[in-house]
This record gives C-alpha cells, sequence and structure tokens, in this order.
C-alpha cells in the first residue's frame, strides 16, 4: 500500500488513511437516507430500496475508483441539490416526465462531461481561473461546510422581523440569524458538546480528532435521546433486489421530451461543484504545490467524476460528484487514495449495515463540518486583497456560497464579476490585462443560465 499510494511521499500512513476515509464516511453516511426522501416514493417516485442500492453501491464503487486511479482524497455519491431539483422536475410536469427519463437527462449530462473532460476543456478551468478565485473558492466551501454543520444542528436559525408570512417580501423587513434554542433543543446541546470536545481535540494535536469527536458524540447522544437506537432490532439490514432501478433509464424519452434545459442545468450546476470541490479539497490537502502535477491530477479526478455521473444514472440515482465532506478526512490528515478507498468500501458494507450508519445524528456530524470550515479559512490569505479587481470577486465568490447555499452560484459571481472589472480596467486604466477565452465563454453561459433559466 506504501508503494501504491505513494504514502511517504505524501508524508502520511496506512492507519492515517483509515482514520481519514471513516471519518469521510461518517460525515457523508447521511446521503445514504436523503437520497431516499427526495428520490424515492415520496419524492420522484423510485423504490426507495431502488435508491439505497444505487446511493450505495454507486457511491462506493465510484469511490474507490477515484483512490485507485487518482490517488487523491475525494469521495463521491449523489449531490445533495442536485437531487433535489431532479425531484423538482419530476414532480412539477404533472406526470408528463417520468423518474425514467430525468435519469436519462442525467445519463446525458454525464456523456457531455465524458467529452469536455477528454477533450481537455474542463482541465483548462485551472489554468483559466485566476489565482485569487481559486483560493476563494477554498475558504467559500469552508464556510459553505461550516454552515452545513450549523444549519443540521440547529445551532443557528433565520428570522424574518417585520413579516408574518416568511414567503412574502416587505419592504423595510429584514433576515436575522439567531441562535439555536440552548435550552430545551437537545441537538443544540449535544452539538456544543461535540464541537467543544473536537476543538479540544484538536488543539491538544490529538490523531482522528474529527473521528473521536464523531463517535464520542454519537454515544453521549443516547442518554440524551438525540441518538436513535431503538431501530436497530427490527431493522432490515439489507435492500429488496427486485425493487432495484438499475437500467431502468428512459435516454430516448429524455430526447423526446425535449429536455435540453434539464441536461443544461444539470451540467451547468455539476461543472462548477466539482471544480470548486476538487480545487478546493486538494489544495487543503497540499496536492496543488506542485502546479503540473495537481492540474494532471485534476484533470483524472474530473474524468473519474463524470464517469460516475452516467453510471449513477445507470444504477438508479441522481448525479454522483465530488462532495465537499471530503475536506473532513483531509483534515483528519487524509491525502491519497487510501482515504477514499476507506470510505468507498464503507459505502459498500453500508448495504448490510444501513440502520447502524443511520444511526449517527446530525448532531454529531454537524461539529466536525463546522471545524472543517475553520481548517479551510486560511487560503485567505492567498487573495490579493489590496487589489480591488481580485478582491471584490474573490468576496462574491466566499459570501454567496453559504449564503445562497450553492457552491455554483459563488463560482459564477466570481467568474462574472471578475471579467466585468478587468474589462473596465483595461479600457479606463489602459492596462493590459489578458483574460482566459474559456472564461469569455464561461461568463455568457453564465448570463444564459441566469437570465433564461432562474437561479435556481
Amino acid at each position: 500500500m506504501d508503494r501504491f499510494f505513494k504514502l511517504k511521499e505524501h508524508g502520511t500512513n496506512v492507519k492515517t488513511e483509515i482514520i481519514a476515509g471513516i471519518t469521510t464516511f461518517m460525515t457523508m453516511a447521511y446521503i445514504l437516507f436523503v437520497n431516499t426522501l427526495f428520490l424515492g416514493p415520496n419524492g420522484a417516485g423510485i423504490p426507495a430500496d431502488g435508491v439505497f442500492f444505487a446511493t450505495t453501491v454507486g457511491a462506493g464503487l465510484i469511490t474507490i475508483i477515484m483512490g485507485l486511479f487518482v490517488n487523491i482524497p475525494i469521495a463521491l455519491a449523489p449531490g445533495m441539490g442536485l437531487n433535489a431539483y431532479f425531484m423538482t422536475v419530476v414532480l412539477s410536469s404533472g406526470g408528463e416526465i417520468t423518474w425514467q427519463a430525468a435519469l436519462g437527462a442525467v445519463f446525458i449530462s454525464g456523456i457531455i462531461f465524458i467529452i469536455l473532460t477528454i477533450t481537455k476543456v474542463r482541465q483548462l478551468l485551472l489554468v483559466a481561473v485566476p489565482q485569487s478565485l481559486k483560493a476563494a473558492i477554498t475558504v467559500g466551501i469552508g464556510l459553505f461546510v461550516a454552515s452545513l454543520g450549523l444549519k443540521m444542528s440547529n445551532l443557528i436559525g433565520a428570522n424574518l422581523s417585520g413579516v408574518e408570512d416568511a414567503s412574502i417580501t416587505v419592504p423595510g423587513s429584514s433576515i436575522n440569524f439567531t441562535f439555536g434554542d440552548f435550552v430545551h433543543s437537545h441537538d443544540v446541546q449535544l452539538t456544543l458538546i461535540g464541537l467543544i470536545l473536537i476543538a479540544i481535540l484538536m488543539a491538544m494535536r490529538i490523531k482522528g480528532a474529527l473521528l473521536i469527536g464523531i463517535v464520542a458524540t454519537t454515544l453521549i447522544g443516547i442518554p440524551m435521546g438525540v441518538t436513535d437506537v431503538s431501530g436497530l432490532s427490527n431493522a432490515t439490514w439489507f435492500p429488496n433486489l427486485n425493487d432495484l432501478a438499475v437500467g431502468k433509464l428512459d435516454i430516448a424519452g429524455a430526447f423526446k421530451l425535449g429536455l435540453l434545459e434539464i441536461v443544461f442545468v444539470f451540467t451547468f450546476v455539476e461543472l462548477f461543484d466539482t471544480f470548486g470541490t476538487l480545487v478546493g479539497t486538494a489544495t487543503r490537502a497540499g496536492l496543488m504545490k506542485d502546479k503540473e502535477k495537481g492540474e494532471k491530477m485534476i484533470g483524472k479526478a474530473m474524468l473519474v467524476d463524470a464517469v460516475g455521473v452516467s453510471t449513477g444514472a445507470v444504477l438508479g440515482t441522481s448525479t454522483i460528484t465530488s462532495f465537499v465532506e471530503s475536506t473532513a478526512g483531509v483534515a483528519e490528515g487524509g491525502r491519497t487514495g487510501l482515504t477514499s478507498v476507506t470510505t468507498g468500501v464503507l459505502f459498500l458494507c453500508a448495504l448490510f449495515i444501513a440502520p447502524l450508519a443511520g444511526v449517527v445524528p446530525s448532531a454529531a456530524t454537524a461539529p466536525a463540518l463546522i471545524t472543517v470550515g475553520v481548517l479551510m479559512m486560511g487560503q485567505v490569505k492567498s487573495i490579493e486583497w489590496d487589489d480591488f479587481m481580485y478582491a471584490f470577486p474573490a468576496f462574491l465568490t466566499i459570501i454567496l456560497m453559504p449564503f445562497t447555499g450553492s457552491i455554483a452560484n459563488g463560482i459564477s459571481a466570481g467568474i462574472v464579476s471578475y471579467v466585468i472589472l478587468v474589462v473596465f480596467s483595461n479600457l479606463v486604466n489602459k492596462n493590459k490585462i489578458k483574460i482566459h477565452w474559456l472564461m469569455w465563454i464561461l461568463t455568457v453561459l453564465i448570463l444564459c443560465r441566469y437570465i433564461f433559466l432562474g437561479g435556481e
């Protein structure tokens, strides 16, 4: 394993990588159950056991391939947001678009990604995007991950003051973020316990601090009533193979229904989400120090990610993509593909231990995600804050990710604002700052997407 994964070269060892892989899995395990809520019988209509099988097998196989083929600590699974969009597409069509046709649209978007990756168009993002924006992507993802933890645990909430109905916008009203109920909410109390515990372990430089924190918080949650173990005794430990959605995608139906807009949205969001996650995680792991090696590695990772999209559709789930929670494993010291292989194996094992994986409450994983946000903030020093032409796009990239709940929104705002500022700076100040041709194309695509398709 040392020779295959180049552990010594990356300054790590088998124990560290396995702990990192377990940590990543525990922060991602929620997708096994949340994905069923969106795509299952009460969502898009796919049989529940079919969704669970596709999620575990898809995430497990593609994550293992990422580890073996690219040797990078990135885990993949059906992406949050894209699965919600998948459900919306099916439910809002009034029965016109079936879940089989929607899977066909996902498959087509995956083929587009494979073509863009093989032709090295996707890899050009590494060259086209300025360094300050890439650093801002890492910082923004850190805040995005931290915001996920804060929301999952109910540690913060939102109050719309001056408005009776939160769905109505009233001039003069404002949104105030408030702390959760420390006195009565056991979720909030358990999150604080976990956060303090992890912070102490991190400060003491104890290996496996995040994993220890998650396990300890889960156990503490049992007497508090937050960790529910009641379903373990009579749980079903393997999905019903008669309800699988493998191979039931309808590619012809996707073409007949003219799902061009849906394919475009899947492709657009995945393009920027993947780019942001890969660059942010690789940077945090210190794998981008050698520019040439880093770009080659990201290119291979993009190919695996692209294959994962179409593979997920064949198995019966929405877009499989690189998961930002991979940063939790990196924070534990994961630096190679052994971390990914560990996570992938655990996803496959989850086929047999589904109820056990579901025992870990969000209040136990939330502190780990918040801590990851702290660790990823370090890249903020790489942004050229004294040059407004770089500072403004970087700021928009960072702030819009957690506030809009979308990595793609942050990157889109950063790219468009950067191009606009450079154009005017060149015109007025007679500067000769070059804008990569891909940045022009992306700006046009971004504007078209938000003008004609909206911001959802």
